[in-house]
């Protein structure tokens, strides 16, 4: 049967798919802004896709007890979109009261590579601990990070350089 159509009815199918075009272009752009947003948040942490900090090691461990200690899916808490595991309650709660303390220095890239400038992943048992805050380095069989930045036995002017990379590496991708 053929299909009949009035200037009333194409009219009204073209207004609707204008209305969808208009739906859908609202919608695109704030998928594609948020998800602008959440690509920067990721920049400037070395997370993996579950947004899992430190490859699950817990952020109290490093800082207070100077150890690297996996964390437990039970003991864990999100700050800023990027979740942390802990050993226990008690770390979870110490945590939760100054969140800002316990993070890495450059987001838990390689605090060599920062200063070198470039972004590195990092072993967990490779960090350091001065002045109330942790250092992490990129360790493999070629390079081990955390041992050159020793033998520059300056560690205030490594922060110092790493600092300033850090401000422009913070927004970059690896």
């Amino acid at each position: 049967m053929p299909r009949c159509y009035t200037k009333n009815t194409l009219r009204l199918t073209k207004n609707l798919n204008m209305k969808q075009i208009f739906t859908l272009s609202i919608l695109l752009t704030i998928a594609f802004t948020t998800g602008q947003l959440f690509a920067q948040d990721k920049q400037a942490y070395n997370i993996d896709n579950s947004n899992i900090a430190l490859q699950g090691y817990s952020p109290v461990s490093y800082l207070d007890l100077g150890l690297a200690q996996k964390g437990l899916k039970e003991y864990k808490s999100e700050y800023n979109k990027v979740i942390y595991y802990f050993t226990s309650a008690e770390q979870k709660a110490t945590f939760d009261k100054n969140p800002s303390k316990y993070l890495p220095q450059y987001g838990g890239y390689c605090a060599f590579g920062i200063y070198a400038g470039a972004k590195f992943r990092t072993d967990p048992n490779k960090f350091i601990v001065k002045d109330g805050k942790y250092y992490l380095f990129l360790y493999n069989v070629e390079l081990d990070a955390q041992q050159l930045w020793l033998a520059e036995n300056n560690h205030q002017a490594l922060v110092k350089t790493a600092n300033s990379n850090w401000k422009k590496l913070r927004s970059t991708y690896n």
